[in-house]
């Protein structure tokens, strides 16, 4: 008899959001904060167009043939992620970030956690942010 190893693959889907944020630590001097942040604490805030990469990672569905219905996975994203994120100020309107510093680190962990929420936990997940077409954040839990 031949085993078969169990096998997982990864699917992924790409979607972007656009938003502004400071980085500032309330318990420090503004000095400090514009020493430590620069430009990324300017008062008036500032933007990004941030990519966002979700990956999901799990056994093939022999029924469907999928891992994840990706439209469903889309539907997610768009409800769950864009709509409570995308064209917002994540310091004022976005109750998380009144008390965590929506750093590229912290905003991927926050997206993590709403999908995770919304996900078969069946499935191992993984959240990619890109902040800069070159800096970029990934967490998986």
């Amino acid at each position: 008899l031949t085993k078969f190893k169990k096998m997982e693959i990864t699917v992924s889907r790409k979607a972007h959001f656009n938003a502004a944020h400071r980085l500032h630590n309330k318990n420090w001097s503004d000095e400090k904060n514009q020493k430590i942040f620069g430009k990324c604490n300017y008062q008036n805030y500032h933007g990004h167009n941030y990519e966002l990469i979700v990956s999901v990672t799990g056994e093939i569905n022999p029924e469907t043939g999928y891992v994840i219905d990706m439209g469903e996975l889309k539907k997610i994203i768009k409800n769950e992620v864009e709509e409570r994120l995308d064209h917002k100020n994540l310091n004022l309107d976005v109750p998380h970030f009144s008390n965590t510093i929506p750093s590229a680190e912290n905003i991927c962990i926050y997206i993590y956690d709403i999908l995770k929420d919304n996900i078969d936990s069946q499935f191992k997940l993984s959240v990619r942010l890109y902040e800069t077409p070159r800096n970029f954040v990934e967490y998986s839990g």
